[in-house]
């Protein structure tokens, strides 16, 4: 299989097709993938490579990211997940952390973004069309992963990362490389005018994200806003890099809750600190 993407190489390991972005790929002391759906054990409308323990066959699931971290360089044990719900809390995390949501039962309800400053910990969390989030802090060695739907989003869940690394770990919003997506782009994500309200309540360059059409919905452009928020919390432009594949015009091969009317498997964006 092949995409077109200028940002996002589709890679393949013993069967297990991942993404990364060529960008983070140029950082030396970070690892870090995108799952797609192809390469793993589950059946049924999770077929194959399904990384949500909902609904899904427990032991299908935990095969599922053990073949995820042998095809990209992981280690299963320092796995630490994600308790999504669209809201914006960010956990810091240490070795502590390492199984929660995977191994471990989840310890907290609310969990939308993850950061780290210590190697032997792997970040985990959850798409099928909304917004991934990568950070990299390349002087301060910190990384950090956000799940941004649109709550999360006009939430600014980015600026709340940037915020927690800033406090945490000394962060210089200047030294981050960050990078967005994949996720449903405008081409496909389609919402009324009471959701389309909270992306012009933000009082950024709304016309660069929302576009009314002539029936009275609007299309949202939650990577070109994400990207906004995270400068307007100091990060250079250049220093970002949005992903070019939609989750549904790409359903073949990601996870796509729109693309599927909801009956799917779910993808996982990974990162860690070699």
């Amino acid at each position: 299989m092949k995409i077109d993407s200028k940002t996002m190489t589709l890679n393949e390991n013993a069967g297990v097709h991942y993404l990364t972005y060529n960008k983070l790929s140029d950082i030396d002391f970070i690892n870090h993938a995108f799952s797609t759906r192809l390469g793993g054990v589950s059946e049924g409308i999770f077929e194959s490579m399904n990384l949500s323990f909902e609904h899904d066959d427990f032991d299908k699931v935990t095969e599922n990211y053990k073949r995820m971290c042998k095809a990209c360089g992981f280690d299963f044990e320092t796995l630490v997940a994600s308790s999504q719900d669209h809201h914006t809390f960010v956990r810091v995390c240490t070795k502590d952390n390492c199984g929660v949501g995977i191994y471990k039962k989840k310890d907290i309800q609310s969990v939308d973004a993850l950061v780290t400053n210590e190697k032997g910990v792997t970040l985990v969390t959850y798409y099928a069309d909304c917004t991934p989030l990568f950070f990299v802090d390349t002087k301060k060695k910190a990384i950090g992963l956000a799940h941004a739907g649109w709550r999360g989003t006009v939430g600014k869940i980015g600026a709340k990362v940037v915020d927690t690394m800033v406090r945490n770990y000394g962060t210089d919003p200047a030294d981050l490389v960050c990078a967005i997506g994949p996720a449903i782009s405008k081409c496909c994500y389609e919402v009324d005018k009471a959701c389309a309200d909270n992306f012009y309540a933000l009082q950024l360059d709304d016309s660069k994200f929302v576009f009314k059409k002539e029936d009275g919905k609007f299309m949202i452009d939650l990577l070109e806003c994400n990207k906004q928020i995270l400068m307007s919390a100091g990060v250079k432009e250049e220093n970002i890099t949005i992903s070019d594949l939609c989750t549904k015009c790409n359903s073949d091969l990601l996870w796509s809750h729109r693309a599927t009317g909801g009956k799917r498997g779910t993808m996982s964006a990974f990162m860690t600190l070699k």
